[in-house]
């Protein structure tokens, strides 16, 4: 009996893509995993059990989603080409503990439809090859959809990656460093060379992963918080009190307030934005909605 061949084994992935006289599309920012290794490293780093229901986004041509197969209960992958859809119908024959869905994650209602293939509010881990050009859309669209989620576990540009744990006062903190700080745990499992990519992408990578954590700090409406913390980084070579008046204006009483927000909350206006943590953005919040502001 001839031994089977992984997806995601240099030849077999080339010899797919060759059957179906197709390439790695850029407008999808598709690069195929080849390294077993790395592979099984993502798997290892979500901590899969037989118990677990996991989401995938973008299998391609299946590598990584045969991999979750395997170590998982169930996979819902969500694709968005339907040239690879057609393609995993074949690759992932053998398995039937996988659905594939050809849609965009990104318009999709999470919650519903991870309750019609899981059950409701059942919990999921996450793990995906994330395109890179959507990486952060995709990421806050996961930690605010309100699903249950154990685990993110999910492969990135190694610069996103940085960014994602970099500390107050960095170059790489910013928006989503503090988004995901609200939410989420954050660390590198794995760095991943580009010759593990067919093609190789031009950049180096990681694979990341959250776990969920408690706000220490909640807010009523985090989206709203979001949204302050987004114009308090508007332009981050300005001061907090620049960025605070092209977000709210610069009419006198409007002045009185953000002044008397930023006193309450002990913060000094000429500060940028990439010095404040997440519990100073907060107590921002809370001030300025006590000033009738926000």
């Amino acid at each position: 009996m001839a031994k089977t061949i992984d997806i995601a084994s240099p030849a077999r992935t080339q010899a797919i893509l060759n059957q179906y006289g197709l390439r790695a599309k850029k407008k999808f920012g598709q690069n195929f995993l080849t390294d077993g290794n790395i592979l099984s490293g993502i798997v290892d780093a979500a901590e899969l059990t037989k118990e677990d229901n996991v989401v995938e986004i973008g299998p391609g041509i299946g590598g990584l989603t045969e991999y979750l197969a395997r170590a998982a209960k169930q996979v819902l992958a969500f694709e968005i080409d339907p040239d690879m859809v057609k393609i995993l119908a074949e690759t992932l024959a053998p398995y039937d503990n996988v659905q594939v869905l050809e849609q965009d994650v990104l318009e999709a209602d999470l919650k519903t439809v991870l309750s019609d293939a899981f059950g409701e509010n059942v919990p999921v881990k996450v793990v995906a090859n994330l395109p890179y050009y959507i990486t952060t859309p995709i990421l806050l669209a996961l930690l605010q959809a309100g699903i249950n989620w154990e685990k993110l576990v999910v492969m990135m540009q190694k610069e996103v990656a940085d960014r994602l744990s970099a500390k107050p006062g960095t170059k790489e903190y910013g928006v989503l460093t503090v988004m995901l700080d609200y939410y989420a745990s954050v660390s590198v499992a794995l760095k991943v060379p580009a010759a593990a990519f067919n093609p190789a992408p031009n950049v180096d990578s990681a694979v990341v992963s959250l776990s969920p954590k408690p706000a220490e700090n909640p807010v009523e409406e985090p989206k709203q918080l979001f949204s302050l913390v987004k114009a308090c980084f508007a332009h981050r070579r300005k001061s907090l009190w620049n960025n605070l008046l092209q977000r709210f204006g610069k009419e006198e009483g409007t002045k009185v307030k953000l002044t008397a927000a930023l006193e309450k909350a002990g913060i000094e206006p000429g500060i940028r934005a990439e010095r404040l943590t997440l519990a100073e953005f907060t107590d921002l919040y809370n001030a300025l909605k006590a000033e009738t502001i926000l």
